[in-house]
């Protein structure tokens, strides 16, 4: 008599480990990787790397090109046209970052999720953002012009002319500043009604249970947990303010003088109405160490205001 021996079960196959590297991979990899790493060499390090060459040469556009080391750096440096478009860059950035957050923070507030017609305040708040920058300027210039709408309000309810906005020099930049919040705080304001739409409503009332009034609850709650999206605001303003440029092109020119003229804007006469492309790259060179500059400063100071919810 024999026993017979039942087989052992079949071992299930064995799925190949995940982090095994196929034949292929790493040309496919690439594959995928050539057309961004193809449009950031193409347009942003060779233009940045050659830009930074530039700048150490006397370059005209027609002419002999000849090499200048820091020259161009140091003529900027001791330009008093260049210090008083450095001014005003910075009188923009001041005044205009702090109204854009006020702005869009209290537009947010109001439009929250209690008030009736949410989506459609969202709606025409948000309109001037996405209308081309050009076009409000347009429109904005229109207004300002004597004759324009503002000036026969002026004469119709006070009986006087109102300020030549664009023609003095104690009006255009505030009129710059103006046109630029209305056309800037719709972004803004959705980051921030995000957030706010983010905020736990079991806070508040946590809060309201411990007798904390309204302006409390908004110092103490509403803020620290809006401050991710504010320092995200307020980055993304900076960088952009200190890039501005079709606002006074389009309401000024730069003008009356240069009272108007920002770095962008002076980048731009240098490089394409002078021609002179060493000078036009070295101001772009100084408005990228500045903002990088300001931009590093934010986020070694958001760790004392920015609170994120771990």
């Amino acid at each position: 008599m024999t026993l017979s021996v039942p087989a052992p079960p079949a071992a299930p196959p064995t799925a190949p480990p995940s982090n095994v590297v196929r034949r292929g991979d790493g040309r496919a990899a690439l594959g995928f990787l050539a057309p961004s790493t193809s449009g950031f060499l193409l347009f942003t390090l060779i233009p940045l790397v050659g830009s930074l060459a530039i700048s150490f040469f006397a370059w005209p556009v027609l002419g002999r090109r000849r090499f200048v080391g820091l020259d161009n750096f140091v003529e900027l440096l001791t330009d008093p046209i260049f210090h008083r478009v450095m001014l005003n860059t910075l009188v923009f950035v001041v005044v205009y970052v702090p109204l854009n957050i006020v702005v869009s923070l209290g537009l947010a507030l109001w439009i929250s999720p209690r008030i009736r017609g949410r989506g459609i305040y969202r709606l025409l708040f948000f309109i001037p953002t996405v209308t081309p920058m050009i076009a409000n300027a347009l429109v904005w210039r229109l207004l300002y012009q004597p004759g324009g709408a503002i000036d026969q309000a002026f004469q119709t309810v006070l009986g006087m002319p109102a300020p030549n906005f664009l023609g003095d020099n104690r009006w255009a930049m505030a009129a710059v500043i103006l046109m630029s919040v209305w056309q800037g705080f719709g972004y803004n304001m959705l980051v921030f009604s995000a957030g706010l739409d983010a905020i736990p409503q079991s806070l508040h009332e946590a809060a309201s249970i411990d007798g904390a009034g309204p302006l409390r609850r908004f110092w103490s709650v509403t803020l620290p947990m809006l401050s991710p999206s504010m320092f995200f605001a307020m980055i993304m303003t900076l960088i952009t303010s200190f890039q501005v440029f079709v606002q006074p092109y389009a309401l000024t020119a730069g003008g009356p003088g240069v009272a108007t003229e920002t770095m962008v804007l002076h980048l731009y006469k240098e490089g394409f109405q002078q021609f002179d492309l060493g000078t036009a790259s070295t101001i772009g060179w100084f408005l990228f160490m500045i903002i990088m500059l300001v931009t590093a400063l934010q986020f070694l100071g958001q760790k004392r205001w920015v609170h994120y919810d771990d």
